[in-house]
């Protein structure tokens, strides 16, 4: 495939080179295992060649008209739209994600940037008054110049693009690490889009690196401003750490363990659909992903058994088949976590009514029930296709137990009466929520962000300008002030 064999280097500088590390990140398909790309990892020397270039570059391109940064953004959605089925092809064999999840990730993408063109636009400056007579006071919102962002494995071309393509709009340079997993799809590719619009050298920076290598230079090195980090709340926790260490500011957008609750007065068969596709798009590791499946007692007979029969219809298998509704996990290291989890959970006492099975990186879909209230399970995030079922009695109970967990993402609530679950949603503490609909929404044009262990600090709309400008007071005095001595 072509872009893996064009893209299988660094991107520093405007330059396309190979990393001077002794070691190469081996890119596989999850599926088959065919090797993709071999990609001699960047050293600390060379994070550091990258930031400094971006900090060169990032004075120009902040003087830089914002209509004409719009310009460069206007044609990455141009090169994204044409180049829309390679995309697809590189997200199916980097990641294992199927047709639809490719589908789902590109539309997101697009909205995405367009966004990002009206953001160049967004910052406004504003007067204010002062009680000194002949004082103007002017505050304005500017870059913070130069911005690391290190994304996941899951959704790598949408959550790479979700810091870049805003930073950049409002004016400032990047650094961006990919995940190992995915370095194409979530580094390489990104980078050879801005190029290939026109967006001037040193401004976007892809190293393809590893901790492993670089330990924390990434996040510790004096240039980058902000760090902006997707992934679980461990890391999150760790990166947060380092960065409040080196005064930096942390964009941290982390795991979940969403609830979608089932009202007594629900539509079943249509809260069976969206319970499906909540628990297990993309085969599952999707951090809004419903994990936890909350039904009435009276409904969770009928739910159970339609939601057993819906799942026991998804395909499992080759992602490049348009049938294909669940296909691999991202490594055999995550296959066997989830296993391990389950396993675990039905020795504990669980009951499981759909038992997956493992076959390489390809895990069938498992839906538990009969789980204790103090199961670990309840309180982590699976990172498969695993749903779990619990029943309540109330909806106090429905309440304690989605709140029950160290995460606050995302969430869902089904019932005939829409006011009824707008006042239940407001008793979940979480950053989004969405009535009668899935866990797994994102709308560039709305907050998004979590509490809790799922985040600090919020992306989408105005947000963006919060996360990756500053702001300056410039006071002008138009006479003469009057000075104690």
């Amino acid at each position: 495939m072509s872009f893996f064999a064009e893209l299988d280097q660094q991107y520093i500088d405007g330059e396309w080179r190979p990393g001077s590390g002794s070691w190469d990140i081996i890119d596989f398909n999850p599926f088959n295992g065919e090797k993709l790309a071999s990609i001699a990892v960047a050293t600390a020397d060379e994070v550091d060649q990258a930031y400094r270039a971006a900090e060169r570059a990032q004075v120009g391109w902040a003087d830089t008209n914002p209509y004409a940064r719009r310009r460069v953004f206007e044609s990455v959605l141009r090169i994204v739209e044409d180049r829309e089925e390679e995309i697809t092809e590189a997200i199916i064999a980097e990641l294992g994600g199927t047709r639809l999840k490719a589908a789902f990730e590109l539309r997101l993408a697009k909205e995405l940037l367009r966004e990002a063109i009206q953001l160049t636009l967004r910052p406004e400056g504003r007067i204010l008054p002062s009680p000194v007579d002949g004082t103007e006071n002017r505050v304005h919102s500017v870059p913070v110049g130069v911005i690391g962002v290190i994304s996941p494995f899951n959704f790598p071309f949408l959550l790479s693009l979700k810091s870049v393509a805003p930073a950049l709009a409002l004016g400032n340079a990047v650094v961006l690490k990919p995940h190992q997993n995915t370095p194409i799809c979530g580094g390489s590719l990104v980078a050879k889009v801005f190029e290939d619009a026109g967006l001037p050298a040193g401004l976007l920076n892809v190293v393809i690196t590893d901790i492993a290598e670089i330990d924390d230079a990434l996040i510790e090195h004096p240039i980058p401003k902000v760090i902006s980090f997707t992934g679980s709340d461990r890391v999150g926790r760790h990166v947060a750490v380092v960065c409040a260490k080196h005064f930096k500011r942390s964009v941290l957008d982390l795991g979940g363990n969403s609830a979608l609750i089932v009202l007594a007065d629900a539509d079943v068969d249509y809260a069976v659909h969206a319970a499906v596709f909540s628990r297990y798009a993309y085969q599952g590791p999707v951090c809004m992903a419903a994990n936890r499946i909350l039904l009435d007692r009276t409904v969770e007979r009928e739910f159970t058994e339609k939601f057993v029969e819906k799942v026991r219809t998804l395909t499992v298998g080759d992602p490049a088949d348009p049938a294909t509704v669940i296909g691999p996990l991202i490594s055999s290291q995550q296959a066997d976590v989830v296993e391990a989890q389950v396993v675990e959970t039905i020795e504990a006492g669980a009951t499981a009514l759909v038992r997956g099975r493992v076959d390489g990186n390809l895990v069938s879909p498992t839906v538990l029930t009969g789980i204790a209230a103090d199961s670990s399970v309840l309180r982590q995030e699976i990172l498969g296709p695993v749903a779990i079922l619990l029943p309540f009695d109330s909806v106090d109970e429905a309440v304690r137990i989605a709140n029950d967990t160290r995460c606050g993402l995302s969430g869902s609530i089904h019932t005939g009466d829409v006011e009824r679950g707008v006042r239940v949603a407001r008793r979940i503490n979480t950053g989004m929520i969405h009535i009668n609909d899935g866990t797994g929404h994102g709308e560039p044009i709305v907050p998004f962000g979590g509490e809790k262990h799922s985040g600090a600090e919020w992306l989408n709309a105005e947000s963006m300008v919060d996360a990756f400008t500053t702001q300056k007071w410039i006071s002008v005095q138009y006479g003469r002030s009057t000075f104690p001595f």
